[in-house]
């Protein structure tokens, strides 16, 4: 999206101008590359948008197995099954010509036979070649759509999978089931299975000749090795299963260990932890590392022990099959074609040893994704969920009892009623379940008891998207998105025009910040918005949310981390957000939760008190202690403030500061606190 940076809105000037201005080089492309890049974007072909289905319901898709996952695609699979056919049986004939060239050419003298085998050797090759290509632009291809649709499919269940999913899940581990074990099924599906389907076919085509051939000769290779490679074959599966399922987990905790420590890098240099996280990090990739190892040495033992098998096979045919040369029962052209066969027969044998060190990880990844995407959301979109209509915004909680854990509840009886067009603050003490009634309004999850409706509609009834469509949530720490301000703007809204976008920011009083940027709306938004203040992040999700226009909007705890001057502001665009809105706002401080209609007072999981600021000092009760304490701060900062002034004065600013750091620091553990009042 391209919101025209200064020239269309008025901004400040763009990147180019900003660095000519600043005395640095040019940004843009090169004049002398421009011609090229042009032609470039000529030869570019059209991308036509993909047409994406997306559900709230998981699919009714079987378990994802080998056979499920590929079954689809069997008119492909018997393509590339013919091309392998073909291209072992042009490759298996070598031996068998070789025979006739010795047997009937240059035994009895006759180089005519010899020319015409050669000829049909040559051909032979050729359609191997073409065959081998075929299979492997063809194979390739179809593995890279597996790829695609399995990502998508993996992606589409993290989008449908509720909140509680992610708070018991690590980020890491999520980003191994979608980088390093798709990529792991990705060798899988383009080299491995096709390659053990082409030396499984082999094997089976060169045994039939070996028994054509002599079957004595076939029978002592046959019995000899298969038993003891068939035995090794079942102790490699057992010990790799369990070994690849360990490197899986051991990966998944890799990056989880430096996902996280990417994450909290700040804190981990406020607090001086770099030498304690790296030793903790070696740790993680050492356990990582002797899994592999594991799997490692299983690989080797099973490797050379079936290497070893092939060559005491091979010296036994040769001894054998010298005898019965020289009692005439063999020729010499048929020892030499099962000398050759026989070589080939346990060429495959050696190469599917190593394709099944590959089969083993994939099904290790598959069984992981397998476990992933059996994970039901907890929040289920009903079978014949309606669409939720446009909304007044009248809402009501009944009797509901919601736990994040069964055993463990953290709202008991909840009753409340919020009238359309009416603003609620709700107060209370920290994991008194504030936060908790907000995302049952957004059902975000649904209650264990009772019900959470919406003008009269039980949210559980509701397509999801229809509900919140209608819905604004501003979270405590807005998070912004990779790609402009304008973009972060639009998140809510990607359909809207340029000029409702730059509505939604004056509205929000964002347009002075817009102005000063170098690219106006254009300006590139870093990694969640470090570049930007508390309060600049905070105007950007209160204009994102205008923007979506809902009538209900939920705001939770949006001033806490906001300096004074910051939550003026978001407070002043607050009053253009709610204005003829259902808003429930998650309050922190009072003077935020003074500004509502009514206030709910939360207390141990239940709503205790309800009214107006008024109504409640009246009251007498939670409220009238928890305004109190909030005096009494107030008043205990303003002396500070004095005692700072007076002491900048005789040069003592700094201990006065202090002092009254310490007085605001208690305060807020005033306001914070339980409450406990004879009227409780």
């Amino acid at each position: 999206m391209g919101f025209g940076g200064g020239h269309f809105w008025g901004g400040g000037p763009s990147s180019a101008q900003s660095n000519t201005a600043a005395g640095l080089p040019f940004s843009g492309i090169p004049v002398e590359m421009a011609d090229r890049a042009k032609k470039l974007l000529e030869d570019e072909p059209e991308h036509p948008e993909p047409e994406v289905e997306f559900s709230h319901r998981p699919p009714k898709e079987h378990s994802l197995t080998l056979r499920s996952f590929l079954s689809p695609f069997k008119a492909q699979i018997g393509l590339v099954t013919f091309l392998v056919v073909l291209e072992t049986l042009a490759i298996q004939s070598g031996p068998l010509l070789i025979q006739l060239g010795i047997d009937q050419g240059v035994k009895t003298g006759q180089f005519s036979r010899v020319v015409w085998i050669a000829v049909i050797f040559l051909i032979l090759v050729v359609v191997q070649v073409i065959a081998g290509f075929a299979r492997i632009a063809f194979a390739g291809r179809l593995g890279e759509r597996l790829m695609y649709k399995l990502r998508v499919r993996i992606f589409s269940h993290l989008q449908r999978l509720s909140l509680d999913f992610y708070t018991k899940e690590k980020a890491g581990v999520l980003m191994t089931r979608m980088t390093s074990d798709i990529e792991t099924l990705t060798v899988l599906f383009q080299e491995g299975l096709v390659s053990i389907a082409v030396q499984s076919l082999t094997l089976i085509v060169i045994t039939t000749v070996l028994f054509i051939y002599n079957p004595v000769l076939a029978a002592v290779t046959v019995f000899v090795v298969i038993p003891f490679t068939f035995a090794l074959s079942v102790w490699f599966r057992r010990r790799s299963d369990i070994g690849y399922t360990r490197v899986r987990d051991r990966i998944a905790a890799v990056l989880s260990n430096l996902q996280e420590n990417l994450s909290g890098i700040r804190v981990i240099s406020a607090h001086n932890r770099h030498r304690h996280n790296s030793i903790v990090h070696r740790n993680v990739v050492g356990d990582h590392e002797e899994a592999n190892l594991d799997t490692a040495r299983v690989n080797t033992v099973y490797g050379s022990v079936t290497e070893g098998v092939g060559i005491i096979g091979q010296a036994i045919v040769l001894w054998v099959g010298g005898w019965m040369v020289s009692n005439g029962d063999l020729t010499v052209g048929e020892l030499t074609a099962f000398a050759l066969y026989l070589t080939a027969f346990f060429a495959p044998i050696q190469t599917i040893v190593q394709l099944y060190n590959t089969y083993q990880q994939g099904q290790a990844s598959l069984k992981k994704l397998r476990g992933f995407l059996e994970v039901e959301p907890s929040v289920l979109e009903a079978e014949d969920a309606a669409e939720l209509a446009a909304i007044e915004g009248h809402i009501s909680l009944r009797h509901v009892n919601f736990g994040y854990q069964a055993d463990e509840p953290v709202l008991t009886d909840v009753n409340l009623e919020i009238p359309a067009g009416e603003s609620l603050s709700i107060v209370g003490p920290t994991g008194a379940g504030k936060s908790t009634v907000a995302k049952l309004i957004c059902r975000f999850y649904d209650p264990q008891e009772g019900e959470v409706s919406i003008d009269g509609v039980d949210v559980r009834e509701v397509s999801l998207e229809s509900l919140r469509k209608q819905l604004g949530v501003v979270p405590q720490e807005p998070f912004l998105f990779n790609g402009t301000i304008g973009e972060n703007v639009a998140f809510s809204n990607p359909d809207a025009s340029e000029e409702d976008i730059w509505q939604a920011c004056q509205a929000v009083g964002l347009d002075a910040l817009i102005q000063r940027l170098p690219e106006g709306l254009d300006t590139p938004c870093h990694e969640r918005g470090v570049s930007l203040s508390s309060g600049e992040r905070q105007l950007l999700a209160l204009a994102r949310a205008f923007l979506a226009q809902p009538r209900v909007l939920v705001l939770d705890e949006a001033t806490s981390n906001l300096d004074s001057h910051s939550e003026k502001k978001v407070e002043e665009a607050l009053d253009v957000i709610l204005e003829g809105r259902t808003a429930v706002i998650i309050a922190h401080r009072l003077t935020t939760a003074m500004r509502a209609d009514r206030i709910a007072v939360v207390d141990d999981g239940r709503i205790v008190e309800v009214g107006s600021h008024q109504e409640l000092l009246q009251l007498g009760g939670h409220y009238a202690a928890m305004h109190q304490r909030h005096a009494i701060s107030a008043s205990l900062n303003g002396a500070a403030a004095d005692r700072a002034a007076d002491a900048g004065q005789n040069g003592a600013s700094a201990d006065a500061g202090a002092t009254a750091g310490q007085n605001g620091s208690a305060a807020d553990q005033l306001v914070t606190a339980p409450t406990q009042t004879s009227g409780s």
